[in-house]
């Protein structure tokens, strides 16, 4: 790729990711201008191909996301399912506990893969699909947690009664708000436990990138 070519897919990526950040808002051509740093006319070129593949639709000067982008989104859970089962089955089997990857989806978190350790006579049954708050479960506040503080965050109770949970987010993925946990009845041991899912967090972003 010439270094013109590499420029105009940096900003038409930059284009489309503007138009996303405006959420539920329209954006105007003036304002992806001012976002991205080009002229309105270099919006107005890089805007036709994106139109043309369905990623955004205009409206007059106004611009939206197109439902080709939901296409895309469709097929991240099911790559990022396939990605993090080795990752969760090997953790599973380490602390005996129910593993799990969360990702956040607004002001929610959904549980979108899970494995159930295979040698425990009993553990939690966690279901894919379920949601629950981002502030509750330690799967959601993983997520606000501080990259100089502590690995992992643990809650009781919060979820499930007699369940305890401890999570670990997983960091350096662009576009990614997710977190590695583990689920059990009663107490886990922070201290062997929570190393080892700050550990998985750790491989799963390397996976990822």
């Amino acid at each position: 790729m010439t270094a013109e070519g590499s420029l105009t897919l940096d900003r038409g990526l930059a284009l489309l990711q503007a138009v996303a950040d405006a959420g539920g808002e329209a954006a105007t051509i003036s304002e992806l201008a001012t976002r991205i740093g080009a002229s309105r006319a270099a919006v107005y070129r890089l805007l036709v191909p994106l139109g043309e593949r369905g990623l955004v639709r205009r409206d007059g000067n106004k611009v939206r996301l197109g439902v080709a982008v939901l296409r895309l989104a469709g097929q991240v859970v099911p790559q990022l399912r396939e990605v993090a089962r080795p990752v969760l089955r090997a953790l599973a089997e380490r602390t005996g506990a129910t593993a799990h990857l969360s990702i956040a989806e607004g002001d929610q978190v959904e549980a979108v893969a899970v494995v159930e350790p295979s040698w425990t006579n009993v553990h939690v049954a966690y279901r894919v699909g379920t949601r629950h708050p981002a502030g509750t479960g330690a799967a959601g506040k993983a997520l606000a947690l501080r990259q100089s503080g502590r690995g992992w965050a643990v809650s009781t109770g919060e979820i499930q009664r007699g369940v305890t949970g401890l999570a670990a987010p997983v960091r350096g993925v662009p576009g990614l708000r997710a977190s590695v946990g583990v689920l059990a009845l009663g107490r886990i041991p922070a201290e062997t436990t929570g190393p080892e899912v700050v550990a998985a967090a750790t491989e799963l972003a390397a996976e990822l990138k």
